[in-house]
């Protein structure tokens, strides 16, 4: 990945549109980034992260939208941030704005914008850019996809923050492997631990389980055997309970059966026997059911022979009724005609009764003549309600003559009213615009001088706390001297003593026949003997070693003196010889001036509004005021038009009403007796239509009734009978005549007649037997079925038991198999010599690798004297392979990275940095990082260590890398000339490119 060009518009401290042109930049090879504290050094790396992943790393990736903004910024340019790059062979453009709240484009007020992003790529051949993607998700996917990494990784593997690593090579094991885990993503080896315990625990269930339900079949069993098994008590994974088990079933089973076959005898007898019972119960009682017969068939025909005459009469009742059917349909026409004839006579005396005198004896003739002469009358008044109508406009527009005038007398009042009052207003809001913009000028003075101050404070407070540890530390470096200086006369005193002794240790090698190794004779006659008290050469060794450490922890102690020392200096250098306390309190006040500067300053916007609000309500009031004089004068012509239009409709009006109210009154009054008129006429044609029909209707029933055979019409319709008593009768005669056909046909069977010669039958006594052979029959049904249940039942649990057993035997073999893998990726197997976790294991091998690569670089910035070496130790909760040492070559030692120095814990961090991201790259598919930034680090370093860091650095370029160094260290600006400076301003910080 190549960085080629970063454009950044108010984003961060950059109110305004700032460029990065890293081409430039990366052909130098290693360039500097610098700046005051505060510029916006990080905001750069973070502008480059925001592009690719649309959010910022560490602490600062919630920001997200106006957190992203600048301060600085106006009010109508967006945030933006574009990137241009080349990674897996493509070149590429990323551009993303965050949400925007913007100002409304009418009115007052914001509205927010959704956030943008755009992925473009160059096409070469067409020397063009073409459009790939406006979507979030696709966009970042593809990114994450090229780069091979996300953000957390590139944040570690690109930005390289050294504070991070320096951390990383003293951390714990736990540590250690938690930010390794992150880069190399081991979660899932991690996954696959998870998932084997999880599969043991399944299968440890599934077998326990399968135990459970073998143990509850063979309680069934039990159970369903009664007496004829017998089952020790066992209990789940008890070792041969499947053999168990199925050698009581077959034992049961054996027995059920000699019982079944024994039911089966007793069932076969208690059959014949039923059978038996239930053919001399069927035969007494068919013989008791034919006697009943009989008997019943008689008593039925004396009934019938009593009821003779009942039948005459119905069947003659039956015979009228069909010959008044032909009068039917003229009695019905006879009975509509009457019902007709007394609704229209009824209605035409409603009518007339509606009606004055004069026209109540009139015929429908006349009374049609009177209808049509109101009607006239009538038409004639149309023209009259239409004035009428008018005139009510009129009135209703004089009423709102009426309602504008006096709305307008107030418009002018109150207008007067406020006008009075604008000069007094209006000086009153300038003098507090006046107030707020002072305020806010104080602010931004004070503003400038609250870092500095800030600063001294801090300062000095560093300055008092590094004083004490000065005298701390000046302490523990004479204590540490005095305690060399006797580990050093101990270890003298014991090595003189030593070599005062040293022929009595030599002789006691001496062997007979073997030269001495300082005479080289073979003969030893008087070799010298120890006296007491002799030191030997581990007791030297011992001192040795107790004075090595003594003085190594002399120059640690003299070291971090040192560093106090230059700390104070720095601290008393920026702080004065101010007391604290006072820095403090003018700080404090310089604090309080500024929140009330401020504080008064925030009002400036609400006074300016409030303002512009007050000469805006003048224009109105104005023209409120110019609008009302204008609809006064306009009032006074319409006046006077209406009166004239009034005064011409009345006249018109009082001609029309005659003697009513109105002219509706009287067109009311013509519209009803118009009305009455021809409904009173309609009436009386209808009544004499209805006498005429009736009339001929009581013809035609007196000649139907005669054809017919009776007398009157009367006599026809008593004689009519209606559908309901029809059919009542007709069922009568059906059901009379069914009777007499079963009692013949019963009476006739020869059967039924030679029954009733026979004793009579006693059917309870036949039952009586039948019941008590059908209860035999049930015992032994009953017994045999719950034999053969047992039977059936012991079969299908034993089945179902040696299925069961069958099926275990996988099972466990393959709970085994899994517990045991579980247990080695666990590191809690005896196979796992290391106790190693598979997580655990695989990251020890990640960071073998990355020891290895991070020693290429430190043995050269060390000058050859330190290897960093990965170890399989334990460390932190019992963790194994992800220890780090470091090898001095100077003492050939391996010892742990804590014992570095500030400058060699800053190079030893930056070599493992650089190693981290070479193996990361790798592990990334091969992506190439052709650009690297590293952050801070370098004011801890000598300038012989510093000029070996920048050579290593430099060395970067070998693999056509460019690196940018992100530092305050001023010695850094001689030494690199490619740099990019942020620049730090009231109207927001700018960038700018030197040497390039």
């Amino acid at each position: 990945m190549r960085l080629h060009r970063l454009d950044i518009t108010a984003f961060g401290p950059f109110g305004g549109s700032q460029s990065v042109d890293f081409a430039a930049l990366s052909t130098a090879g290693l360039f500097l980034l610098h700046g005051p504290t505060g510029a916006g050094k990080t905001s750069v790396l973070d502008a480059v992260c925001y592009a690719l992943y649309g959010s910022v790393p560490g602490a600062r990736q919630s920001g997200q939208g106006a957190n992203l903004r600048s301060d600085h910024a106006d009010p109508a340019v967006r945030t933006e941030v574009r990137l241009e790059l080349t990674v897996a062979g493509r070149r590429l453009e990323v551009t993303r704005q965050p949400p925007w709240e913007r100002p409304k484009k009418r009115g007052t007020g914001t509205t927010l914008d959704k956030a943008q992003t755009w992925l473009r790529e160059y096409d070469a051949p067409a020397g063009v850019w073409k459009d790939l993607s406006r979507s979030h998700q696709e966009t970042g996917e593809e990114i994450t996809q090229l780069l091979g990494m996300s953000r957390e990784q590139f944040c570690q593997v690109v930005l390289l923050p050294q504070g991070d690593f320096a951390r990383f090579l003293r951390a714990d094991a736990e540590a250690r492997g938690r930010l390794l885990g992150r880069l190399f993503d081991t979660q899932r080896f991690a996954d696959v631990e998870k998932r084997l315990a999880e599969r043991r625990r399944a299968t440890e269930a599934r077998v326990r389980e399968g135990d459970a339900a073998l143990l509850a079949d063979a309680h069934r069993m039990q159970q369903a055997a009664g007496d004829a098994m017998e089952l020790p008590g066992l209990t789940p994974g008890e070792p041969g309970l499947a053999e168990t088990v199925l050698t009581a079933a077959a034992v049961a089973r054996g027995t059920v059966r000699e019982q079944l076959t024994i039911a089966g005898s007793r069932l076969t007898a208690a059959e014949a026997a039923h059978t038996a019972a239930r053919h001399t119960l069927s035969g007494v009682r068919e013989l008791a059911r034919l006697q009943t017969r009989f008997a019943e068939a008689r008593e039925r025909a004396v009934l019938l022979q009593e009821r003779a005459g009942e039948q005459r009469a119905a069947r003659e009742r039956m015979e009228r009724g069909r010959k008044a059917e032909a009068v039917a349909s003229a009695l019905e026409l006879r009975e509509e005609s009457e019902s007709a004839h007394r609704r229209a006579a009824a209605e035409e005396a409603r009518a007339r009764g509606l009606l004055p005198g004069s026209d109540a004896e009139s015929g429908a003739t006349g009374l049609a003549a009177a209808a049509r002469r109101a009607a006239e009358e009538l038409g004639g008044l149309e023209s009259a309600r239409r004035a009428e109508q008018r005139l009510v406009a009129l009135a209703e527009e004089r009423r709102g003559l009426d309602r504008q005038e006096r709305a307008d007398e107030d418009v002018l009042r109150e207008a007067d009213a406020w006008l009075d009052g604008w000069d007094a207003a209006r000086a009153a809001l300038q003098n507090r615009v006046e107030t707020a913009q002072a305020a806010a000028t104080r602010a931004e003075q004070l503003a400038v001088q609250r870092e500095p101050a800030r600063r001294r404070l801090d300062a000095a407070r560093d300055r008092d706390r590094l004083t004490a540890a000065l005298d701390e530390a000046g302490g523990r470096v004479r204590a540490c001297e005095q305690r060399a200086l006797d580990a050093r006369d101990h270890w003298l005193d014991l090595k003189e003593q030593r070599l005062d002794g040293i022929a009595a240790e030599l002789a006691g090698h001496l062997t007979d026949g073997a030269p001495c190794a300082v005479c080289g004779a073979t003969e030893h006659p008087a070799p010298a003997r120890k006296d007491a008290g002799h030191v030997d050469r581990e007791t030297e060794e011992r001192a040795h070693a107790a004075f090595r450490k003594a003085d190594a922890q002399r120059t640690e102690e003299e070291r971090r003196l040192a560093a106090v020392r230059e700390s104070l200096a720095a601290a008393t250098a920026e702080a004065g010889d101010t007391p604290t306390a006072r820095l403090a309190a003018e700080a404090d006040e310089l604090e309080q001036e500024y929140t009330r500067a401020r504080r008064a300053a925030s009002a400036l916007h609400a006074a300016h509004e409030e303002l512009r609000r007050a000469e805006q309500e003048r224009e109105q009031r104005l023209a409120d005021r110019q609008q009302a004089a204008l609809r006064t004068a306009s009032r006074l012509t319409r006046r006077d038009a209406l009166e004239h239009e009034h005064s011409l409709l009345e006249a018109e009006l009082a001609q029309a009403r005659g003697t009513a109210d109105s002219v509706a009154a009287r067109a009311a009054q013509l519209e009803l007796r118009a009305a009455r008129l021809t409904e009173a006429a309609d009436a009386v044609r209808a009544a004499d239509d209805a006498a005429q029909r009736l009339k001929d209707a009581d013809a035609r029933l007196a000649d139907a009734a005669f054809r017919a055979g009776f007398d009157t019409p009367q006599d026809a319709a008593d004689a009519l009978l209606d559908d309901a008593a029809h059919r009542a009768l007709q069922h009568r005669l059906d059901a009379w005549q069914s009777e007499e056909a079963a009692v013949r046909a019963v009476l006739a069977e020869a059967d039924a007649a030679a029954a009733a010669q026979r004793p009579p039958a006693d059917p309870a006594a036949a039952e009586h037997a039948a019941a008590e052979a059908d209860r035999r029959l049930r015992e032994a049904v009953s017994a045999h079925d719950a034999a053969a249940r047992r039977t059936d039942e012991l079969d299908r649990l034993s089945a179902r038991a040696a299925d069961a057993v069958r099926r275990l035997g996988p099972l466990r073999e393959e709970y085994d198999r899994v517990a045991r893998l579980a247990a080695l990726t666990a590191g809690t197997s005896a196979d796992n010599e290391r106790r190693m976790r598979l997580e655990s294991y695989v990251l020890a091998a990640r960071l073998e690798q990355v020891a290895a690569a991070a020693t290429v670089r430190l043995q050269r910035m060390s000058s050859g004297r330190y290897t960093l070496v990965h170890s399989a130790d334990r460390s932190g909760r019992g963790r194994s392979g992800l220890a780090l040492h470091v090898v001095d070559a100077w003492t050939g030692r391996e010892r742990d990275t804590a014992t570095l120095s500030g400058g060699e814990t800053f190079f030893a961090s930056l070599a493992l940095a650089l190693g981290l991201a070479d193996v990361v790259t790798d592990e990334a598919g091969g992506v190439r990082l052709d650009t690297l930034f590293i952050d801070e680090g370098f004011g801890s370093l000598d300038d012989q260590t510093l000029d070996e860091v920048l050579d290593v650095l430099d060395s970067l370029r070998e693999r056509d890398r460019s690196v940018g160094i992100v530092s305050h260290v001023a010695d850094l600006r001689r030494r690199v000339h490619a740099r990019l400076e942020v620049v730090k301003g009231r109207s927001g910080s700018a960038l700018r490119q030197h040497g390039v």
